[in-house]
């Protein structure tokens, strides 16, 4: 299901068309948004120039027709956004360049650029307003939004998607509530997190993981580091307590410290009960706990383990480590569905280039030797489209039988719809694991700070 929107650019008042244009396209091709720069795609330009390719042929539309439009649009905008969690941002990115092409008909140069910042998956589609001859601009026809959604439920049917279902204005409702906004800060802590989980010797050790993820790393009173898709250095410190030098530097050597103390835990005894006593203050040491631990992560880690019916640090320990692996899995399973998919794509086009080509190979191939050079110079691309298919069907394996594109397209939206149920799995599983991950660590460090007591109070007792 896709939502999209038609918005015509003005050029802003003191502002040039070049200033615009680039403003517009940077904006839509910012390398936070679009994973580095990886879901960006174009049609009849660069998008590094893509600006001044634009700006180029609306001087060429004055030379040739010796008018400016007095509209004063230097180019238009589609904004296409899908439902969370239906489609992955390369599949995104294709119907959206599908969209643009079937929209424009081919005659206008344009850029698609996929951001995965929001918890929507959305397309930014900018098209010049000048047609590629530099003969006319497009025309902004009545009507043209609900042209443009129907084009665009059409693309989303076809390869297999919901579409918006229609209701009345009056059983409309206004949204509320949204979903949180991704940040760099976000990605910032989830990398360190993932750092913590291999586990690092040290500090220094830790840093150098840093290092290799591609951050800059500026030591001094406060360290700060810097992403590649980062403009300025962010300090750990402003990424909240749970992520100072300290907070850091204590997570490392929990995860270098062996397992045993807590393995030899006394069975029988509720690992919810042992947590909501230590918040209600009960038990020798309690205040000393206090003053080291934050109670609020207490509240929350109880309230999770109650919500999942946990009652024993094995429990946790199982469930924790299964959602780590049901994501890694689902991960892989989306890959490879992801990979057969391209390939089906490549054999339909295959097969369609044959079937096109096939009579002028055929007759190619019966002419004399002395008319075949004339002949294939006549025909170059047409043959060429024709043995590359050919030389593709030879790498099928022995003795397998060439599919129908009947086949092969229902294979494809068999393996598209199977994607969408397995990514939005996906999404509900990592948000899960994250959420295993933090309450096993808050559940650590309290079962540590009940050990440390009992044997304090053993030795006092000798």
């Amino acid at each position: 299901m896709a939502a999209t929107r038609l918005i015509a650019l003005h050029v802003n008042k003191g502002k040039t068309v070049a200033q615009c244009l680039n403003e517009r396209l940077d904006y839509s091709q910012n390398p936070v948004k679009t994973e580095k720069g990886e879901l960006i795609s174009s049609y009849a330009c660069d998008p590094e120039t893509a600006a001044m390719e634009f700006l180029l042929s609306k001087r060429q539309y004055q030379q040739v027709t010796g008018q400016e439009y007095e509209g004063n649009i230097i180019a238009y905008q589609i904004r296409q956004s899908f439902k969370p969690g239906e489609i992955t941002p390369e599949e995104a990115n294709r119907l959206g360049y599908e969209l643009a092409m079937r929209f424009t008909k081919g005659k206008h140069a344009f850029t698609v650029s996929t951001h995965t910042d929001r918890a929507h998956i959305h397309n930014h589609i900018i098209f010049n307003s000048t047609t590629l001859d530099c003969s006319r601009k497009f025309k902004n026809f009545f009507f043209s939004g609900i042209a443009l959604q129907r084009l665009s439920d059409i693309v989303c049917f076809e390869h297999g998607y919901s579409i918006i279902e229609r209701k009345p204005y009056a059983d409309r409702t206004k949204r509320t509530e949204y979903p949180k906004r991704h940040t760099v800060r976000n990605e910032i802590r989830s990398v360190l997190d993932d750092l913590i989980r291999r586990k690092p010797k040290d500090w220094e050790d830790f840093l150098r993981l840093l290092a290799e993820e591609g951050y800059e790393i500026k030591r001094g009173k406060n360290i700060a580091i810097k992403g590649r898709a980062q403009q300025r250095f962010v300090r750990f410190r402003s990424l909240g307590e749970d992520y100072t030098e300290e907070a850091l530097i204590e997570k490392i050597f929990r995860a270098n410290v062996r397992d045993s103390h807590r393995q030899t835990q006394q069975t029988g005894i509720d690992l919810l009960i042992d947590i909501q006593n230590r918040a209600l203050g009960k038990g020798a040491g309690y205040e000393r706990w206090a003053k080291g631990f934050n109670l609020k992560q207490t509240a929350k880690t109880l309230f999770f383990l109650q919500q999942h019916d946990i009652h024993s640090n094995e429990d946790l320990e199982r469930m924790t480590n299964e959602a780590v692996t049901g994501a890694d899995q689902l991960l892989a399973s989306i890959k490879e569905k992801d990979a057969r998919i391209k390939e089906i794509e490549a054999l339909r086009q295959y097969i369609f280039d044959y079937s096109k080509t096939r009579k002028i190979y055929l007759e190619y191939k019966r002419l004399p030797k002395a008319k075949k050079a004339e002949y294939y110079e006549l025909h170059r691309a047409e043959i060429e489209l024709q043995e590359a298919a050919r030389a593709a069907f030879d790498q099928l394996p022995e003795r397998t039988k060439l599919p129908t594109v009947k086949e092969l397209n229902a294979e494809r939206t068999r393996l598209i719809r199977e994607r969408q149920v397995e990514y939005a799995e996906y999404r509900k599983i990592k948000a899960d694991r994250t959420e295993f991950i933090r309450a096993k660590q808050n559940a650590d460090v309290i079962l540590r700070h009940q050990e440390q007591e009992r044997d304090v109070h053993q030795r006092e007792k000798r």
